[in-house]
């Protein structure tokens, strides 16, 4: 794939024809795990996005940090409006702190699980039950 960037917009030319692949930046993230859940939550919805920036981390020192964060593209422009909107959801969740214990087996989760890291039993029955309290 050959190309220029522009902006947030990367217009590239694929090699198969002339058919033309408009991409556009949705998403720069912290790190490659948050990069990754950003490209999960869109692809739930059915949007396709690719990762870039996956191996750049270690290339800090020869290149700015701001070039290697993890950044996740839009494949489709006409995904642009629900693309943000899920980005828009994801960054104004509250930060779930505390812990849980597992119904089946008692262990200790951190607050945000939704299966028990131990025994991977369902932990909604505990949570509710912690909301009622």
């Amino acid at each position: 794939m050959t190309g220029y960037i522009r902006s947030d917009l990367l217009i590239g030319e694929v090699l198969t024809g002339s058919h033309q692949q408009y991409m556009k930046k949705i998403y720069s993230a912290a790190n490659l795990m948050e990069a990754q859940i950003m490209l999960d939550l869109l692809g739930h919805v059915g949007i396709q996005a690719r990762l870039f920036n996956e191996n750049a981390q270690g290339g800090l020192g020869e290149i700015p940090f701001t070039h290697a964060y993890p950044e996740v593209w839009l494949i489709n422009e006409r995904d642009l409006e629900r693309a943000q909107a899920v980005v828009s959801k994801y960054e104004t969740l509250p930060v779930e702190t505390g812990v849980v214990f597992c119904p089946a087996c008692g262990e200790e989760n951190p607050r945000n699980f939704q299966l028990c890291w131990h025994c991977s039993a369902g932990l909604e029955s505990a949570l509710s039950q912690e909301s009622l309290i």
